[in-house]
């Protein structure tokens, strides 16, 4: 690398490192509770449930009306047994594999698998299921409570 190129990188990295210090998007400083609220994941409050997943609430509560949020992780090799909620919920797959089927008649073979970066919608009382057949999978749901 000759000098020049070397002096304009190192005046590149300056000046992005004077740019993102201004902007505070390099800062050791606790943000303000009153502006925002944050948990790392290593402080999520998970809840595991007889059917292979856990679940963490992000915002809400499910159980109360009104809007909730949640993450639900499938273990691999779980799957749900046909059921509905009694409204919509919108889910982003984040990790892994999730499986989906509908209607009343269980059937594990003929499910579709959803890959992480999709987004489903679950409507209001239709019959699905749902879990993970090969790999876990980690889902972020958004629904109104309250939900059974």
């Amino acid at each position: 690398m000759t000098r020049t190129r070397l002096l304009r990188s190192l005046l590149m990295a300056a000046s992005a490192a004077s740019i993102f210090g201004a902007f505070g998007l390099v800062s050791a400083a606790e943000p303000d509770p009153k502006a925002l609220k944050y948990t790392l994941p290593e402080n999520l409050k998970w809840t595991a449930s007889p059917s292979g997943n856990s679940t963490a609430v992000l915002y809400g509560d499910p159980s109360k009306p009104g809007l909730y949020i949640v993450l639900t992780k499938w273990t691999a090799g779980h799957m749900s047994m046909p059921h509905s909620h009694p409204n919509d919920r919108l889910i982003t797959v984040i990790s892994g594999t999730w499986w989906v089927g509908t209607g009343p008649n269980y059937d594990p073979a003929s499910t579709k698998a959803i890959p992480a970066g999709s987004f489903v919608t679950h409507f209001a009382k239709q019959l699905h299921y749902d879990g993970a057949k090969d790999g876990d999978c980690l889902l972020q749901i958004v629904g109104m409570g309250p939900e059974r």
